[in-house]
């Protein structure tokens, strides 16, 4: 049963990943990946919070499979921000590439701090 969890969560994830990309990157004329950093980022909040729900109690295993793993492992995706790091690097675009990193990892790490704080607020 858990796997169906799992892969209930994947089938939304995966293509909300893939259109809110393309919703996303069609609004900049820029080199920088912003479909891929929204996702990633929205998906750190999510964990964020949902880590927080259950560490109040507020968030079974059930909605951990569906949520986190499934959903959040569809929509989040560290291959794609890598690929596209290395393709601004192979491009001349070094700048923008040092901050795809960094800005994945400071908001990433952001949103997923913010979201167990904002759980922690409200289940607490």
């Amino acid at each position: 049963m858990n796997w169906l969890l799992v892969v209930a969560g994947a089938v939304v994830g995966a293509p909300l990943r893939h259109l809110t990309d393309r919703a996303v990157q069609a609004r900049h004329d820029s080199v920088f990946p912003w479909g891929t950093f929204v996702v990633n980022v929205t998906g750190c909040l999510i964990l964020g919070l949902l880590t927080g729900a259950a560490s109040a109690g507020a968030a079974g295993a059930h909605l951990q499979l569906l949520l986190g793993t499934g959903l959040c492992g569809a929509l989040t995706t560290y291959s794609t921000f890598s690929y596209e790091t290395l393709r601004l690097t192979e491009t001349g675009a070094g700048l923008y590439a040092a901050a795809n990193v960094v800005a994945n990892l400071v908001a990433g790490l952001g949103a997923a701090f913010a979201g167990a704080a904002i759980a922690q607020a409200v289940w607490a």
